[in-house]
């Protein structure tokens, strides 16, 4: 099968001396933007594969996704075989942003290259949430919300790797998320044959206060304000059973994805009581 001629797809694309670069230019904002703090990074488990499954927030900028990812790297080094799945409409959307991401580690979310970077024993960072939980009301801020999406569950499952899960608190304080209107106005987008408006995400058009728009309407790229970021590393969650065969059995998927969500609420309420 022919892929499109864009990044995305090559695990050989990840360029350790652009992720050192970057590294250096995002030292400021981690320690004094942001000012951000973490732990339980001793439950990563000493090698993959391993599903690393992220809750983050502050829209298309996610700082407690960058921030997650400064972290990693200067803990176990540019080295390391990591990646981070990233939608891939983000290529057709923002390329020159995605092609430099693909130097960073980022991969099209896709089982096609995630299968191949788990059967290499990498450490692969996954979302699940995608672009509609960065971009949730800030009044569900408090709350995991993975909207059904079960895929990450399935991939676990095939390749028998653990899920280490990560929540962050303070990011929503970077964009102020006020509604989101996809739903009101979908029946006008589909009349408008627009139903991907900024070729983004089909089930998400926010209105929010932040930078730099002031108010922003739609799924636009932000810059953060500053905010105290707060990330947590879990325990393993590993499951009873694992193969082709438990990851085509759609009732145990379900329970499995129940049981990373509610241990992943469990997770964040515990962080929020010990930092508000």
């Amino acid at each position: 099968m022919t892929h499109p001629p864009l990044s995305g797809w090559s695990l050989d694309d990840r360029d350790p001396k652009a992720i050192q670069q970057w590294l250096q230019q995002c030292q400021w904002f981690h320690d004094h933007y942001f000012q951000a703090e973490s732990d339980g990074w001793e439950n990563i488990p000493d090698q993959g594969p391993v599903l690393v499954v992220g809750s983050h927030n502050g829209g298309l900028a996610s700082p407690d996704m960058m921030m997650t990812i400064y972290e990693w790297f200067t803990r176990f080094g540019t080295d390391t075989p990591a990646y981070g799945l990233m939608h891939p409409h983000v290529w057709f959307a923002y390329p020159p942003l995605a092609q430099y991401a693909s130097k960073l580690g980022a991969i099209q979310a896709n089982p096609r290259i995630a299968i191949p970077a788990l059967q290499r024993g990498a450490y692969v960072l996954v979302y699940p949430g995608g672009g509609k939980e960065v971009f949730r009301p800030y009044w569900e801020r408090d709350r995991v919300k993975f909207y059904g999406n079960k895929g990450f569950i399935k991939l676990a499952l095939r390749e028998n790797a653990p899920i280490v899960p990560i929540v962050s608190w303070g990011a929503h304080e970077t964009l102020f998320v006020l509604a989101d209107l996809y739903d009101p106005i979908k029946e006008l987008f589909n009349r408008l044959n627009v139903p991907w408006l900024f070729n983004l995400d089909p089930e998400v058009f926010p209105i929010y206060l932040g930078l730099p728009w002031g108010i922003g309407i739609g799924p636009l790229l932000n810059f953060p304000l500053p905010a105290k970021i707060h990330l947590r590393i879990g325990q393993p969650i590993r499951f009873e059973r694992y193969g082709r065969e438990a990851a085509q059995d759609l009732q145990y998927v379900e329970q499995c994805y129940q049981l990373v969500l509610k241990h992943m609420q469990w997770q964040l309420d515990q962080l929020i009581a010990e930092k508000e």
